[in-house]
């Protein structure tokens, strides 16, 4: 029910939403069918919330996209609609729709939609870029009766590497590898296309891992070399201590062409650099657990030689892995320490309070389910409702109640003093381990 819950919007709430990216100009922001204003979006977001619609801005976003496309269908063929009930919102997004066109034919704009046949793959390129000057033109085909949204963008600097024929490679079996493999599997990539399974592959020296992955359609190898040398996109997904010894294997095979991103704990884009040929394009990703189930929180860096569209595309597929984000190589450790170690902070907590509930009567089996449920529904709200801790928190005591005695009982325990300092020795333990391996970075650099 609760995932049924993050997709199914009533009318109600697509309405509210209409309005209020109609209050919002949202036509003056359309280049296409892309929206150029990414701050028009966290407007929507706040002001939803406001009259007590809890919609996280990617929801807003795909919401908005799953209507230009049914508008697109409608409008051309009302037969070819499927999604029930947009009929009653066709005459709102033809009126912005006009206003779109409208607007940018004043404005000296080609951001009309252009219909074309439908001969070739397109990109799927839905992303907004803030105050953006480039050209973006809006296809479609509908000769067979599909609705396919697609923005074709003009870019001669785009590599080749970067299309609906992107090979990706990990290196490593684990469950980081297989849980980013799964969210890149299912992503849709906006900037890539859909990566089927025949254009991943993974190796490990073990077959012990494979079986998943082979589950999943994904090719598996023993060799790192043909890895690297049949994948544009490479994932080293290894121990830290490992990472030398690897990227000394495969740097004779690593290309210009190649981005590698790697997922090692600790492990500097500068040792990375210094570990493969000079104009090797590296990022460094630091995922969690959780992206084993789709929910994880990931952070990437991008090196000296990356550019921002490297940064896009690794984005975009890791979209279905959980919230990602990118920041400074500085806050890459922290993250771990927030993060990757935080995640098992988390379950030292639901253990323990599961354990209480057993000391007090409840059966474990029960008690650990309970917690579990507890910890799950704790952060969602946290994290949909935009509230700061110390708020929701708050609207949980009552005075007097059970709840501050209890708050109270870990305050004396040293609850958040130590769950501080846990997030501290984490991430210096991280930057420890980029210390260690950094004298091996100018050994090793072409």
């Amino acid at each position: 029910m609760a995932a049924m819950k993050k997709y199914f919007w009533d009318s109600e709430e697509t309405e509210y939403m209409l309005k209020v990216l109609r209050e919002l100009d949202i036509a003056k922001h359309l280049d296409g069918r892309k929206v150029r204003n990414l701050k028009l979006f966290k407007v929507a977001e706040k002001r939803m919330k406001q009259a007590g619609y809890h919609r996280s801005i990617d929801q807003i976003r795909h919401r908005w996209k799953v209507l230009k496309t049914s508008y697109y269908s409608w409008n051309n063929n009302q037969q070819t609609v499927k999604l029930t009930r947009f009929p009653q919102y066709a005459t709102t997004m033809q009126s912005i729709m006009d206003e779109s066109e409208t607007w940018s034919r004043s404005h000296g704009t080609n951001s009309g939609p252009v219909r074309i046949r439908n001969r070739h793959k397109f990109i799927v390129h839905d992303e907004e870029t803030e105050d953006s000057e480039e050209e973006a033109t809006a296809a479609q085909s509908l000769h067979d009766h599909s609705t396919v949204d697609v923005i074709i963008k003009t870019d001669p600097e785009t590599p080749p590497e970067m299309d609906s024929n992107l090979r990706i490679g990990f290196i490593g079996a684990g469950n980081m590898a297989y849980g980013i493999a799964k969210g890149v599997l299912q992503s849709g990539c906006l900037i890539a296309g859909d990566v089927p399974p025949t254009n991943v592959k993974v190796s490990a020296p073990s077959a012990r891992n494979f079986g998943r992955f082979q589950e999943l359609g994904v090719a598996v190898t023993h060799s790192n070399a043909e890895l690297v040398s049949s994948c544009d996109l490479v994932f080293v997904a290894v121990k830290p201590h490992l990472v030398t010894s690897i990227l000394s294997e495969i740097t004779d095979h690593v290309t210009p062409k190649h981005i590698i991103v790697s997922v090692a704990a600790g492990v500097t884009l500068a040792t990375l650099q210094g570990l493969l040929p000079f104009d090797t394009v590296v990022l460094r990703l630091m995922p969690n657990l959780p992206c084993l189930v789709q929910q994880g929180a990931l952070l990437f860096s991008r090196g000296t030689r990356a550019r921002q569209e490297d940064g896009d595309l690794l984005r975009s597929l890791l979209q279905h892995c959980g919230l990602v984000e990118e920041g400074p190589e500085a806050w890459i450790d922290i993250h771990t320490g927030l993060s990757g170690s935080g995640v098992a902070f988390v379950y030292l907590f639901a253990e323990a309070l599961a354990e209480g509930a057993v000391k007090m009567g409840m059966p474990s089996a029960l008690a650990h389910s309970i917690a579990a449920q507890t910890v799950l529904g704790a952060g969602q709200l946290l994290r949909d409702s935009g509230k700061h801790p110390a708020q929701l928190r708050s609207e949980v005591c009552t005075p007097g109640g059970t709840t501050i005695f209890g708050l109270h009982a870990m305050e004396q325990g040293g609850v958040r003093a130590a769950t501080m300092t846990a997030v501290e020795t984490a991430t210096e333990r991280a930057r420890e381990l980029g210390r260690k391996s950094a004298p091996t970075a100018t050994e090793n650099r072409k």
